[in-house]
């Protein structure tokens, strides 16, 4: 990568929904308590979307942010990426719309679907198109909302997700920032092992789908935990090796805000002190594509990196896949 045109960040942008979901909320419709929660997740509230919000909403609102940060209107992109497993509808994508609201006309648009890896495996399709020279301003957003696919009767899973969405502009940049590497994968054997059944072409929407409640998150917690504490070492260790950096090296980790317990071993594993790893989990739950951008955009919102930090951003979620990407900023 070094040889080709630096792409790197050159505006963000973040929204969540306005109402918020407590542990003592959900006390009331579930058996389960506040200290359950956070000591075996460390998620003390999430937001939840409106009923006239839709993920298009949410990305909107970030979007304009973003666009707003880089000094652009929605005419000067090229590309929009919207990473999401809750869009819309099947079709048009979120992608479209959302092109419609910001009035970019012609930019390319599609959605991308890689759960909670997603924005980073949006971050690399975007990166390479405009490496290539093929297009010079990419908006990458991850957007979700979560709460529209979660059995609010099931204790195991209501209290993981929340609603939310994070943008980026990605651009040219000096020479020296941007993206120095990326590593993406996936293990689709353990797909069974989280996942959404219904309203695709294997199970289509009926009677029988929506009362046998295929049209809910199913999640293996356990097997998915072992997947993610794994996955998380070994992707930041690829990642690194391809930009030719060591842990020491990194300014600031940025992991998918899936569960405080991953967070913690991925910690330990690197050597990171606290002051090195962003968190948010116990403000916003697990929003899938939208955690990553949305700890990146907090971040930087709180002055936390500057110019010439390295910043290592690893993902994993449903397909099984992972997504990592070191960027300098």
């Amino acid at each position: 990568m070094n040889n080709l045109r630096p792409v790197g960040v050159i505006g963000t942008g973040k929204y969540v929904p306005e109402k918020i979901l407590t542990n003592s909320d959900l006390e009331k419709m579930v058996d389960t308590n506040d200290e359950w929660i956070v000591s075996r997740t460390g998620i003390k509230e999430r937001h939840i979307a409106a009923p006239d919000q839709a993920t298009s909403d949410l990305a909107y609102e970030a979007a304009m942010k973003a666009l707003e940060s880089a000094g652009m209107t929605g005419s000067d992109l090229d590309l929009i990426i919207v990473a999401t497993i809750t869009p819309d509808s099947a079709f048009p994508s979120t992608a479209c719309i959302l092109q419609d609201k910001l009035g970019a006309k012609g930019a390319a648009a599609f959605d991308l679907s890689a759960a909670c890896s997603g924005f980073v495996y949006g971050l690399a399709t975007a990166t390479s198109f405009i490496q290539s020279g093929m297009y010079n301003n990419a908006l990458v957003i991850g957007a979700d909302c979560l709460s529209r696919i979660t059995d609010y009767t099931d204790r195991n899973t209501c209290v993981l997700f929340g609603d939310g969405a994070g943008a980026v502009v990605i651009g040219e940049v000096p020479e020296g920032r941007g993206f120095k590497s990326f590593d993406l994968g996936a293990e689709g054997a353990g797909g069974g092992l989280l996942q959404l059944e219904g309203g695709g072409s294997r199970l289509p929407a009926s009677a029988e789908t929506v009362e046998n409640k295929k049209h809910y998150i199913y999640m293996n917690g356990r097997e998915v935990f072992k997947f993610a504490v794994r996955v998380m070492g070994t992707a930041t260790d690829e990642v690194l090796r391809k930009a030719a950096l060591e842990r020491t090296d990194v300014d600031l980790f940025v992991p998918h805000q899936a569960n405080i317990r991953i967070i913690q071993s991925a910690m330990q594993r690197l050597e990171l002190p606290e002051e090195k790893v962003v968190v948010n989990v116990d403000k916003y739950a697990n929003t899938s594509a939208a955690s990553i951008p949305l700890a990146l955009v907090e971040a930087a919102e709180e002055g936390r990196m500057k110019a010439g930090d390295t910043i290592l951003m690893v993902g994993f979620g449903g397909g099984l896949t992972w997504g990592a990407s070191v960027l300098v900023w």
